[in-house]
């Protein structure tokens, strides 16, 4: 695909989920209409910066685990967002070098970036795939020509299904991307949650401000992605929560609490569970 149709189909004028949250964790991939809303929300929940600072960390401690202590060599990536830093194949390629990487998303701004994510170590493999979470079979066809489906992946899925509205519809689509990947495989799911007044008020301003909306979900939801997986220790938790003595802490923040928000302030649960 050319730079030109893809500048064709980047929408400027609204709001971006991946470019607001590029700003909440201080890339600079972002317009004003994201710093906008982005301010307008931080005035009425400053925690949102905390929740995405500390989703970026538990990639990197999620990731650097399964690489380093459970074995996995292979990383799917579905609805990656923009480029900032650590990503998973940079996690993962720096734990073990060979380790291979699909992103995918079918969004027009994070695809114009591409090139920041198709690096890799000599040893291993990165990919970028135009796809889309609402077609698993798709996704999981097109991965299969980086990865050997036949291996554990590790499958992550992070901030990402709260843009799908149906519940069950998302229950689904994450039961069709695992029935594809081979018993040792893992599932790593992160996702803000209905857990707060101020986070149910920010989802509330950021749904109204003309952007793809994103439904915030209670815990048990979340829990519910796992169901029939062998959840990892600690289970579902806040995302700090999740193996917090792994913590490199090399993401930096935009404003907010960041690296000094406690788990009793993050609105945002995690998870990593195992296919038998």
């Amino acid at each position: 695909m050319s730079d030109d149709s893809l500048r064709d189909r980047i929408d400027t004028s609204k709001p971006h989920s991946a470019r607001f949250w590029n700003y909440f964790v201080g890339g600079k991939d972002n317009y004003e209409v994201d710093r906008e809303i982005g301010d307008q929300i931080k005035s009425i929940f400053p925690g949102l910066v905390d929740v995405a600072v500390t989703s970026r960390r538990f990639l990197e401690r999620a990731v650097t685990h399964l690489a380093g202590e459970r074995g996995v060599r292979q990383f799917l990536d579905v609805g990656t967002g923009l480029p900032t830093a650590d990503n998973t194949h940079e996690v993962a390629q720096r734990v073990v070098p060979e380790s291979r990487i699909v992103y995918v998303d079918n969004d027009p701004i994070v695809l114009a970036h591409a090139n920041a994510l198709l690096s890799s170590s000599p040893e291993g493999r990165t990919a970028y795939l135009d796809a889309d979470l609402y077609d698993p079979e798709a996704v999981l066809k097109a991965a299969a020509g980086t990865l050997d489906l036949s291996r554990p992946v590790g499958l992550m899925i992070l901030n990402t299904l709260g843009h799908v509205a149906d519940y069950g519809r998302a229950r689904e689509l994450v039961r069709r991307l695992m029935a594809g990947l081979a018993s040792g495989s893992y599932l790593v799911i992160s996702d803000s949650t209905a857990t707060s007044e101020g986070m149910i008020a920010a989802s509330e301003a950021y749904n109204s401000s003309g952007a793809v909306p994103y439904h915030v979900r209670p815990v048990a939801e979340i829990a519910g992605f796992f169901d029939g997986l062998e959840l990892v220790e600690p289970g579902v938790v806040r995302v700090p929560e999740w193996r917090p003595e792994a913590d490199a802490g090399s993401v930096g923040g935009s404003g907010g609490a960041g690296a000094g928000a406690g788990p009793a302030a993050v609105d945002a649960y995690c998870g990593v569970g195992r296919k038998a």
